[in-house]
């Protein structure tokens, strides 16, 4: 039985958004542990450090960055060799197209409750919104609609609304899952 799940994190917005879904996810005895970094360079450069120090056995490790501009199969490769590297070959590795932005905008519905807009809802009509996980800066395109958009402020908003069945992000879907197979109901 897993006590302890421990996240290490490319950035703050990222542990907003976790705490947020995984009150619906995870057991109630599971602590939850988050590692929160200063950057992708910074995740990159201390990750292994930061698993091998790790005391507490049989405790899963999640690694969560965004793609920005990179190729996620590289990046993902390169964080799966570190994980390596410091003895957690079985850590599940995400990576969230473009930035974690994408997960929000591939559920419109959830944006306008968290912000208190209804009209933010039909954005998800739009032919563009589609397949979230092809856009190029998903962070630009909820600021076009929300003024003074802050990516700390928008997880805390628009996570607790977010639907797990309906999202139209494809690496959100893959994050739940995996969430959601480490503890099977």
């Amino acid at each position: 039985m897993i006590e302890h799940l421990v996240f290490l994190l490319e950035e703050p917005s990222a542990q907003d958004f976790l705490s947020r879904i995984l009150i619906r996810i995870l057991p109630k005895d599971v602590q939850v542990h988050y590692m929160v970094f200063e950057g992708k360079q910074d995740l990159e450069k201390r990750l292994s450090k930061r698993m091998k120090g790790w005391i507490r056995p049989n405790t899963p490790f999640i690694v969560m960055r965004d793609e920005d501009s990179g190729q996620g199969k590289v990046i993902k490769a390169r964080l799966n060799k570190l994980c390596v590297e410091a003895g957690q070959p079985t850590a599940i590795i995400r990576i969230a197209c473009r930035e974690l932005e994408t997960f929000f905008v591939g559920d419109w519905a959830a944006v306008a409750e968290g912000f208190k807009n209804p009209a933010l809802a039909r954005n998800a009509n739009l032919a563009k919104y589609r397949n979230p996980d092809l856009l190029g800066s998903p962070s630009v395109e909820i600021a076009r609609v929300i003024k003074f958009y802050q990516k700390r402020e928008g997880a805390r908003k628009i996570s607790p609304f977010l639907q797990f069945d309906k999202n139209k992000s494809n690496s959100f879907r893959v994050l739940v899952t995996a969430l959601q197979n480490l503890f099977p109901s």
